[in-house]
């Protein structure tokens, strides 16, 4: 088929793919609802005598936002707002021959119902009463247990790393575990009411932000670790959470981005650490090894504000990371005369293991230096008091046992009973019962350069970690 090259209609269709995306993307982005990050407001309208009030009309204002919701009170004075996204808000009922109530320093938490009773007076609908003590802090509404942690004391309490997961061993019940190959301890992880870490039940935004793959690279049991600056608060919940969050037999850790509002605001942040600023640890100065570099930094911006005032908001965030450490290292490696004899003379390991000065008996009498290689070839089986058919040599040690003879020259009975390194070529193998491929791995050790068969390094190790996070908010109304 061909194309219209004056009015292509491929290209109208992209314009309308493009075009409906960007409705989604606005769609999606609105005040979201069922969203278990999300709180609400309760409440019972009355008089002044205890009476219900129905038929009020009871509005919701959220004060950074501008954001209106609007209900009437039922049959029974009782209202409801849910969900509602957590902040700061103000209540106000109207009910014809009653004045204007409005009840002030409201603040809605993560995963909080928030009960408000709105108690009107009688009085011209231009009358107004403005209730500005908070209601009490006691939640009745639902019988969860958990600890908020706000913005705060995610910003003011020491986090090493920059990791705000390490404040839920704040909460009662949590303890740091024991840590595991993965190195979750070092990564934030938590026990709560002494269940495993992995047991525990990770929410961002309300949305899943669990790690459902043993992570051997992160080690970690999260997936998306967004900025300290950009966390507004999270709340753990240990016991009696709703049936709607699932899958924890431990703790639900329920954070939530910071939105944005009618007013601008934002950071920006720099944190380092450099080798010039640390002293040398133990293991370098003690093996005479230079510092090794340290080169830390974390810096990003978080930034939120209206894009239309009362309606239209956005926030987004930005961190890297970038780290160079060297570490000082101390290993075993083969020494230079096993790796010049293709590992067939291996007597170095006599000196090592102090073969010069000690020895051991086995139970045919012979003496044996430390560090002999024993030939797996010449194992046999000789009864307590029975004659070794090949040394010649009778079985005094008591029990029946197994013997073997070294790899080297002196054979199965030396002079005197008594392998010496003097008086024997002990260690030397057999360059036929050597595996070829077993020495190609053997050859990819480092020559020693510190000792017999030590060998000093300080690698440096390097990370580069970016994280990007954003969130549009939208009130259709």
């Amino acid at each position: 088929m061909g194309r219209d090259s004056k009015n292509p209609s491929w290209l109208r269709a992209l314009g309308y793919i493009a075009f409906t995306c960007i409705c989604l993307l606005l769609v999606q982005g609105r005040y979201a609802y069922g969203q278990v990050d999300e709180g609400a407001i309760t409440g019972t309208v009355t008089d002044t005598t205890g009476a219900v009030v129905p038929g009020a009309e009871v509005t919701l204002l959220n004060l950074d936002q501008g954001i209106t919701l609007t209900t009437k009170s039922n049959n029974n004075g009782s209202y409801t707002f849910s969900p509602v996204r957590i902040g700061r808000y103000s209540v106000t009922a109207t009910a014809k021959g009653f004045a204007k109530t409005t009840q002030t320093n409201l603040r809605v938490q993560v995963a909080q119902v928030l009960q408000v009773n709105v108690q009107m007076k009688l009085g011209a609908a231009t009358e107004t009463v403005e209730v500005t003590t908070a209601p009490a802090l006691l939640q009745t509404e639902e019988a969860s247990v958990g600890q908020v942690i706000g913005q705060q004391e995610v910003n003011n309490l020491p986090l090493n790393g920059r990791n705000f997961t390490f404040l839920a061993q704040l909460g009662a019940g949590m303890q740091t575990p024991q840590a595991d190959t993965r190195g979750n301890a070092a990564s934030g992880a938590f026990s709560a009411n002494g269940l495993r870490p992995a047991q525990n039940n990770y929410l961002l935004d309300g949305i899943d932000n669990n790690s459902n793959a043993v992570d051997f690279l992160n080690g970690t049991n999260y997936v998306i670790l967004p900025p300290v600056d950009a966390i507004q608060e999270f709340k753990v919940q240990t016991a009696d959470f709703s049936a709607e969050l699932g899958r924890a037999a431990g703790a639900v850790l329920n954070a939530t981005i910071k939105s944005g509002t009618n007013s601008l605001h934002g950071a920006v942040w720099e944190f380092f650490r450099n080798d010039k600023l640390d002293a040398a640890d133990w293991f370098e100065n003690n093996g005479g090894i230079k510092k090794g570099e340290l080169r830390l930094n974390q810096f990003g911006a978080s930034a939120g504000g209206p894009i239309i005032k009362n309606k239209f908001f956005f926030f987004g965030d930005y961190e890297g990371k970038r780290r160079v450490q060297g570490t000082a290292e101390n290993g075993q490696v083969p020494t230079l005369n096993e790796r010049n004899s293709g590992f067939t003379d291996l007597s170095d390991i006599l000196s090592q293991a102090g073969g010069t000065t000690s020895s051991r008996k086995d139970i045919l009498g012979r003496s044996v230096p430390l560090g002999t290689i024993l030939d797996p070839a010449t194992t046999r089986l000789v009864a307590n008091g029975a004659v070794d058919p090949v040394s010649g040599l009778t079985n005094v040690s008591g029990a029946d046992g197994y013997v073997r003879d070294p790899f080297g020259s002196c054979g199965a009975t030396p002079a005197g009973n008594s392998y010496t390194i003097a008086g024997c070529n002990l260690n030397q193998l057999d360059p036929g019962r050597l595996d070829p491929n077993a020495i190609k791995l053997l050859q990819l050790y480092p020559a020693p350069n510190s000792g017999l068969s030590t060998y000093s390094v300080s690698p440096n190790l390097f990370e580069h970690s970016n994280t990007f996070d954003t969130r549009l908010d939208y009130n259709p109304t």
